[in-house]
């Protein structure tokens, strides 16, 4: 029987290093003794992974260059993923927001198993075990005593070649969107379902606008200033029992846990050529350790949702005029 190469076993052993780590997640989340959502799953697992992949390699192949440690430690990864996703463990948003940061820290492993191969070489086992093990220990000591919730804006704005009052008649109730009128985005491409429509149950403060979803998403937003023909303010209330699970990954999801819009807003101002300027701000809340890394995520979400939903009020509002 042919025995496994170097290679095959740290690909084979990465990969299955990474998924223990994420059972081990998902049975330490109820007690709080682990989470995914941590600085220790997201960066040091991968640090691990890629280590292990090129820790094997390293014992037969002693010409690897740093490019090529770099790249190879990825390997386990995509195996890793890509069981997650099978198994349902993840699901498409969490992969494709885990998965620069996975590649990138799966690198710095990888090219220090090497360094470590070639200059320590009597040690690498005990440095081996000690980055497989570091997760296990810091994560109970990041759950439970580190918290870097931070709140952010986030706006856009579109100029539309329509007059204010035209503008304004668009916001409030949004009668559905058909299929090929709301633009292609990089949300929908990862899985975030794009909205069909907003109803308001009545106008002013106070009132209620339900939008509503593709995968069955239903949240309210509650009017807190409405001047009319200059913006209309409100208050998300999200419900996340309400959201099916299948629709937005749990990690993610609206109103949960980790990550949530606060307060949203239109603001309509007049150009100086006699157009109207459309500007969509939306302030978001995020529970997680991930810092400058979540934000940019939120920031390219958000983006890209205010975008795709600024573009098609305009060309209902130009097309109206």
């Amino acid at each position: 029987m042919q025995t496994l190469s170097p290679k095959n076993i740290g690909i084979i052993l990465g990969a299955l290093y990474g998924i223990a780590m994420r059972v081990f997640v998902e049975f330490g989340n109820t007690m709080n003794f682990s989470s995914l959502v941590t600085i220790s799953f997201m960066f040091l697992v991968p640090v691990a992974i890629g280590y292990i992949r090129i820790f094997y390699e390293c014992k037969a192949n002693q010409s690897m260059s740093y490019k090529q440690m770099a790249v190879k430690a990825w390997q386990p990864i995509f195996v890793f993923l890509l069981v997650s996703v099978a198994t349902l463990l993840e699901g498409s948003i969490c992969v494709a927001m885990a998965l620069p940061a996975f590649m990138l820290f799966a690198s710095i492993g990888g090219m220090l198993a090497g360094f470590v191969h070639r200059t320590w070489v009597q040690k690498d086992k005990k440095v081996l075990m000690s980055i497989a093990f570091l997760p296990l220990v810091l994560s109970p000591l990041e759950v439970n005593f580190l918290a870097l919730s931070q709140t952010y804006e986030v706006k856009n704005d579109i100029v539309i070649h329509a007059p204010i009052e035209v503008v304004w008649r668009q916001l409030a109730d949004v009668s559905y969107i058909e299929e090929g009128e709301f633009p292609l985005s990089f949300s929908q491409f990862i899985g975030i379902p794009r909205p069909l429509q907003a109803d308001m149950d009545a106008n002013g403060v106070g009132a209620i606008r339900t939008s509503k979803w593709q995968k069955g998403v239903v949240f309210k937003e509650v009017i807190t200033d409405w001047q009319p023909n200059q913006h209309m303010l409100y208050q998300f209330d999200i419900d996340p029992d309400l959201i099916p699970d299948k629709a937005l990954d749990k990690h993610v999801k609206l109103g949960g846990e980790y990550f949530s819009p606060l307060y949203g807003g239109y603001y309509l101002t007049l150009t100086s050529d006699g157009h109207t300027r459309l500007t969509l701000k939306t302030t978001v809340q995020d529970n997680t350790n991930f810092g400058i890394y979540s934000r940019f995520w939120g920031e390219v979400i958000f983006q890209d949702f205010h975008y795709s939903l600024l573009t098609l009020l305009k060309k209902r509002a130009e097309k109206a005029v």
